[in-house]
């Protein structure tokens, strides 16, 4: 099995895409700290997959992770893989976006995953070993209307990652970011159709789409693979089948 001994933490794991990865790491033989607010939901998820833990985490408090590493050193073992997937969305456009939704936007999204590798990283380092998986989005690709402080907080983990890909530079610890289009979660079950039917694969996305992909990055078969960004979107970045075809209007 891939992580087989190795352990591995996973924010906002309770749910969605980070219960899925918890999932997916876990039936690869990694020891999962699962993350979250949620504890009832967490709890219950960590109890179904072997040596697994669950850990009440707020990403954006840093006495917080230092008592969750800590803990998870204690119990599971030093940490190798650290999945940034906590992450919250308020809607708005620049005029609509209040600006304490906006703050917090960027407190949970981008000062969470901050948090996440200023705690990790030098353990990593240490050891020589290691790997980060930064959750983005499309949104971290390009602009979206409405959502001002998300598609901000996207961009910046997307540039957060480069930079601490560099910072690592030949300590044997890389640093991705994925990139996911609408997945079937709590946070994007109600998105409207037309969000996707266009697109290239033209569906919603399933969070085991994306979980593959973490995997992938998070283990030995991307030896060689740090600060990319790695698209799970259905080719909703590239542009629209129906503009492709001349279709559209203008």
């Amino acid at each position: 099995m891939r992580f087989d001994g190795r352990v591995a933490i996973v924010t906002g794991g309770a749910r969605g895409m980070g219960a899925s990865h918890a999932r997916g790491l876990a039936a690869e033989g990694a020891r999962v700290a699962v993350c979250d607010l949620l504890d009832d939901e967490g709890k219950a998820l960590a109890e179904s997959l072997p040596g697994a833990r669950y850990h009440h985490l707020d990403v954006t408090d840093e006495e917080a992770w230092q008592t969750v590493v800590h803990t998870v050193e204690d119990t599971l073992g030093p940490v190798d893989v650290l999945v940034n997937n906590a992450g919250i969305v308020h809607f708005g456009g620049v005029e609509e976006q209040s600006p304490e939704h906006f703050r917090r936007i960027l407190d949970v999204n981008v000062v969470g995953t901050f948090l996440g590798m200023h705690t990790v990283l030098p353990g990593m380092r240490g050891r020589g070993r290691g790997a980060v998986v930064n959750i983005s989005s499309a949104a971290g690709l390009m602009g979206f209307a409405d959502g001002i402080g998300y598609v901000t907080s996207k961009w910046g983990i997307r540039g957060m990652t480069k930079a601490a890909a560099l910072d690592m530079a030949g300590t044997g610890v890389r640093v991705n970011s994925v990139h996911p289009g609408v997945i079937r979660t709590s946070m994007g079950e109600g998105a409207a159709p037309a969000l996707f039917a266009d697109q290239p694969v033209p569906r919603i996305g399933e969070p085991e789409e994306v979980t593959r992909m973490v995997l992938f990055l998070a283990g030995d078969d991307a030896s060689y693979t740090t600060g990319g960004e790695f698209l799970v979107d259905g080719g909703q970045t590239i542009g629209h089948v129906g503009h492709a075809r001349g279709e559209a209007a203008g």
